[in-house]
């Protein structure tokens, strides 16, 4: 089982907290470090230091880490336009050496787009928008050098790009897409994406998620157009500690209100993290995003890393 760490620093946490909490993630052997794209708590009131973007924080990071893959978790396609994402995404995989993952999703959370003047159209355009990145995107990265490419779309139209810089993965970055939606997340990521991730649900959930993308995988003849079959990954929000006491204190701002949808957390000791872990591998997950809240706590990351790592047959 793979095992990265996953973190939310909208709900506060500066460059220096995440650049030690990451330090930490390489160093106790997880995978990787993985990082939500928001501009804003989803909490009532705002939470300090304020945010810092993503991308501009993974650039540093791949500067400053040497081995774990760094990504988003995922990145709004409201945010930012395709061109531009396809060279931010680009620059950092060859900053970090060809570790750079592109989690990237249609968009969700309206406040944070009110707040700081960014377009939220309805949903399905917002689809339309993310399916129309993707096929950018993934253009842009796979034509040769000395090539250029060009696209014109419901929402996009590219002109002689030079389709540079190129990243060090070929034929580029991983793209991971994911999420609850019934119909296109899931055709959406057996058309374009490497792993298709289910964040933060039960199993039962998960396993209904993945016979979608499965089902999706089979109409869009994903084999046959030679792709590799989707990783399938759970994203699992944790509050462990070694006593129920210790458990109980870190599960605390998990009771906070919050415009997140309703979660599955394990709340308790190592042992049924390890048990979750488990269950999730029986459905066919073969990648565990964990989400610590608190990036003050390196305790509770040295803690998963010590009692529960090793327990999943040293496959990191």
């Amino acid at each position: 089982m793979r095992v990265s760490v996953f973190t939310e620093p909208h709900r506060g946490a500066s460059y220096d907290d995440q650049l030690r909490f990451a330090r930490l993630v390489e160093a106790a052997g997880y995978e990787g470090f993985f990082r939500a794209d928001h501009y804003q708590s989803m909490g009532e009131e705002p939470a300090l230091p304020g945010p810092t973007d993503a991308w501009l924080t993974l650039a540093a990071l791949a500067r400053e880490t040497r081995r774990i893959r760094l990504g988003t978790l995922v990145s709004s396609a409201t945010f930012r336009l395709p061109g531009p994402l396809a060279m931010m995404v680009a620059q950092v995989d060859q900053m970090s050496g060809g570790r750079v993952e592109l989690g990237i999703g249609a968009g969700w959370y309206e406040r944070e787009h009110t707040s700081y003047g960014i377009p939220f159209p309805a949903v399905g355009e917002r689809f339309d928008r993310l399916a129309e990145q993707l096929e950018v995107i993934a253009g842009l990265w796979r034509t040769p050098p000395g090539g250029t490419y060009s696209h014109t779309g419901e929402h996009y139209r590219l002109v002689d790009a030079p389709a540079l810089p190129k990243p060090v993965q070929v034929p580029g970055p991983p793209v991971i897409i994911g999420g609850r939606g019934p119909k296109r997340t899931p055709e959406l990521a057996a058309r374009y994406a490497d792993e298709f991730n289910m964040p933060f649900k039960s199993v039962e959930e998960t396993a209904a998620a993945y016979g979608r993308a499965r089902e999706a995988s089979d109409r869009v003849g994903r084999t046959e157009r030679g792709r590799a079959p989707l990783v399938l990954s759970a994203g699992i929000v944790v509050a462990i500690g070694r006593t129920d006491a210790e458990a109980r204190h870190r599960a605390a701002p998990l009771h906070a209100k919050s415009a997140l949808p309703p979660e599955d957390p394990v709340v308790g000791s190592p042992a049924q993290l390890v048990d979750r872990i488990g269950e999730f591998a029986a459905i066919g997950t073969t990648r565990v995003h964990l989400r610590l809240i608190d990036f003050a706590d390196l305790d509770h990351l040295e803690l998963i890393a010590a009692e529960v790592l090793p327990q999943l047959n040293g496959d990191r």
